[in-house]
């Protein structure tokens, strides 16, 4: 369980006791995730009873961050986003710190949305999934709090130059091959000067709560930053438009996908001619934060890394001249 933070009835009953949020019943840890701490909330306020989900911040979270990340949920929810409001506490803060045995770490409460993230997703499931990345980025143009993409092309080249090139061969022969080509063509040929706003750059599956083809929930915004709006969807193609392992691309999935976001926002003609080198970033950034966690995990870690190798795939397979009409 993905709980690294550990908290006694006690410790729980006070943190709540600073939000008007009625009466715990039920705290419960949650096992996805693998940044911060997380539980499902239960209360009873009024004879009514409430869910909430209580985030406590782990060493990979920013506290400087925090206010972008929660007041950008605000931002969206009231611009009718399928996103999680921030309970605020009875001084109105959207965070506020918690002193434990693990020493003193913010923390969020945030509104419970309905629905499951889904494995396989049908079509129509896609569709809805772009289209609500087109709403986010629709109503995000609006949001006045600019962040910087902390996981762009330098922090990829940090991870992968970490890793070395005799650690990247540990992980299968051919990859610092494809890590030096791919950072050279990337570095020359990142496209400038399309559009920009507000982006979620993590939108997987498991970021994605849905009731049959109906998106619910929108959810783990912590990398969330300012970046061209074509590279989001490039990240979002490539989380869901693949098999996990990476070896098998359905194109279904990805047709559905991308004319669910230009239902809403057409991409213009430079973005979609940007599209293809989008993509090759786009696996690029989890094949270097999944090579590093694959090195750096240590063995009685209480979660288990994700394959590099399923990102490198996609990699070479956007990287192949005859995939480019994909987004044609």
């Amino acid at each position: 369980m993905a709980v690294y933070t550990r908290l006694g009835a006690e410790d729980m009953a006070a943190i709540l006791a600073h939000f008007d949020v009625g009466t715990l019943t039920l705290a419960k840890g949650i096992a996805e995730g693998v940044s911060n701490s997380n539980w499902l909330i239960e209360t009873t306020q009024d004879g009514a009873a409430r869910r909430f989900i209580l985030t406590i911040y782990e060493s990979r979270t920013d506290i400087g961050d925090l206010p972008f990340f929660l007041d950008l949920l605000d931002w969206l929810a009231t611009h009718d986003c399928p996103v999680p409001r921030t309970i605020h506490d009875r001084d109105g803060a959207s965070f506020r710190f918690h002193d434990g045995a693990d020493g003193r770490k913010a923390l969020a409460l945030i509104e419970f949305l309905p629905g499951i993230s889904v494995s396989e997703p049908t079509e129509g499931q896609a569709r809805s999934v772009g289209a609500a990345l087109a709403r986010v980025h629709l109503a995000g143009a609006g949001f006045p709090t600019e962040r910087a993409n902390g996981m762009g092309m330098a922090t990829w080249r940090q991870l992968l130059g970490d890793c070395g090139a005799e650690g990247l061969a540990r992980i299968h022969p051919e990859l610092p091959r494809i890590v030096e080509r791919e950072l050279a063509l990337l570095g020359a040929q990142w496209p400038s000067g399309l559009p920009r706003g507000t982006i979620h750059a993590d939108l997987f599956p498991d970021n994605v709560l849905m009731l049959g083809e109906t998106v619910t929930g929108l959810i783990d915004f912590y990398f969330a930053c300012t970046d061209l709006y074509a590279y989001d969807v490039a990240v979002t193609h490539a989380a869901w438009s693949f098999s996990n392992d990476g070896r098998r691309f359905l194109p279904e999935i990805s047709t559905a996908l991308l004319a669910g976001y230009e239902s809403l926002r057409p991409l213009s003609a430079p973005e979609r001619a940007a599209m293809p080198l989008l993509a090759r970033g786009a696996a690029m950034r989890f094949l270097s934060t999944r090579a590093y966690d694959w090195m750096n995990t240590p063995a009685d870690a209480l979660v288990t890394p994700k394959d590099p190798l399923a990102f490198a795939r996609r990699l070479e397979f956007y990287a192949a001249p005859e995939n480019a009409g994909v987004f044609g």
